[in-house]
């Protein structure tokens, strides 16, 4: 019965070196076979405000727009921060500019 497995039997057998590896490989799977899952943990990450936008859209496999909407839509306001993709890059251009100009 595969319920009856426990991560010290897959240690045991030598297919991993500690629990750990064990345990963060099964979630690794889960996630990767479910990925409402993935949003699901990159919404809540997001809003306990553990990551950014940006990783929760990583983690969760979409777009950084896409998962601004997500957001949205579950009345989770996104921090604030630039409203579209664009306004990101140019914030980023700008700042570079700045440091440049102050480096030299």
């Amino acid at each position: 019965m595969i319920g009856s497995w426990k991560p010290e039997d897959l240690v045991a057998a030598g297919l991993y070196e500690n629990e750990r590896s064990a345990v963060q490989d099964a979630v690794r799977a889960l996630l990767s076979e479910r990925p409402q899952f993935r949003l699901e943990l990159a919404v809540h990450r997001y809003s306990s405000e553990e990551i950014s936008l940006a990783k929760a859209a990583a983690l969760a496999g979409v777009s950084w727009e896409r998962m601004r909407e997500i957001l949205i839509s579950r009345g989770i306001q996104p921090l604030l921060g630039p409203e579209t993709e664009d306004e990101a890059i140019q914030e980023i251009q700008a700042m570079e500019w700045i440091v440049r100009e102050n480096a030299g």
